[in-house]
């Protein structure tokens, strides 16, 4: 499979079969995705982890007149602020599940809106984060904020560890606006859960700045996606 970045969080990732978007806020600088959409192999599924204007773009709704195999898999968040309506598509709260003869999906938690997703097809194992991370900004916050922003991470990530040991792409926040903390909840995601290869995103354009980390990944028997540009993108 083949996964390109688009921007912020969205990503695409292609096989023969089957097209998955995650999370599209706008496109790439080229408009690389509208203008591939036509081109996309196998039925495109569309997912869209919350309602943040970061993370969920109404426009996609549209794309459904370029091409008529798209099904949208969406948080329930999305339908519940009337973002959309209940016949766009389907609507995923923690723990429900989606199904299909090509893909499955289930709905795990986030530390902030909405949900993560979980996705397997051709074989893969695969995770988008949403905003499931550890958000913390040790300088701003007292030390019983931060106990509590962690324990609620880590009951959330523990609860994926548990189902889901093993994966083969991640998809997860590295946000440099958590300062020298920006890597914590990547860390405590790499001990608990076996990841092939690790996909930095919710990076504010840092690049730079995040990919200071692909050494560190390493150390946990893991690959790390080294973004410089939209529409980079690598095999897995």
């Amino acid at each position: 499979m083949k996964l390109t970045y688009v921007f912020h969080s969205c990503f695409v990732i292609e096989s023969d079969d089957v097209t998955f978007i995650f999370d599209f806020y706008k496109d790439s600088a080229n408009n690389w995705l509208t203008q591939h959409l036509h081109d996309f192999k196998g039925k495109v599924y569309v997912f869209a982890s919350h309602a943040h204007h970061d993370h969920f773009n109404k426009e996609i709704l549209g794309w459904s007149s370029v091409r008529n195999d798209i099904q949208y898999v969406f948080s329930k968040d999305i339908l519940t602020e009337k973002q959309c309506l209940p016949s766009d598509g389907f609507f995923l709260d923690k723990g429900d599940v989606y199904q299909d003869d090509r893909i499955y999906v289930k709905a795990y938690g986030s530390t902030d809106q909405g949900i993560s997703f979980y996705v397997e097809a051709g074989g893969k194992k695969i995770f988008h984060a949403g905003d499931l991370n550890n958000w913390h900004w040790k300088e701003e916050s007292t030390p019983e904020e931060i106990s509590e922003v962690e324990t609620f991470y880590q009951n959330e990530l523990s609860i994926l560890a548990g189902e889901v040991p093993v994966l083969d792409v991640a998809m997860f926040p590295l946000d440099p606006r958590l300062g020298a903390d920006f890597a914590d909840g990547a860390i405590l995601f790499l001990q608990q859960i076996k990841t092939g290869l690790l996909v930095p995103m919710h990076c504010q354009g840092e690049h730079v700045f995040i990919n200071s980390f692909g050494a560190k990944v390493q150390s946990y028997g893991s690959r790390y996606f080294s973004i410089e540009k939209e529409e980079d993108n690598i095999e897995f």
